[in-house]
């Protein structure tokens, strides 16, 4: 019953990811753009420079605001993630009979115990 709880909600987030995933790829564009809009804008020292990278800049977050819902479809990511790790179990465990540091404690131990 587990697993099919798990089913639904990761078939649910992936039908959202899918869905936004235009969204997605504009927001990151238009914040990759509107960041170098910035730098240029802060680089530049004449005045009508400013001006062209503000009105620029001001361009480009208006583009990047219209993007917004795809913060939806990196919500249903995560939630996919989640899907896909709680899908295979804890591997909390196994990591720690490999860990270094476990294993040095062990062994501390039984030294100072003899």
């Amino acid at each position: 019953m587990k697993k099919f709880g798990l089913l639904i909600v990761g078939g649910i987030a992936a039908i959202i990811l899918l869905s936004q995933l235009g969204p997605i790829i504009g927001l990151a564009i238009s914040a990759a753009v509107l960041y170098l809009v910035f730098k240029q804008f802060v680089k530049s020292t004449v005045t009508w420079e400013k001006v062209v990278w503000g009105i620029a800049g001001l361009i480009m977050l208006t583009v990047t605001a219209s993007n917004l819902p795809a913060i939806i479809g990196v919500a249903a990511a995560y939630v996919l993630y989640l899907v896909y790790k709680k899908w295979n179990g804890s591997t909390s465990a196994k990591t720690k009979k490999n860990d270094p540091f476990t294993n040095f404690e062990n062994q501390w131990n039984e030294l100072n115990k003899q």
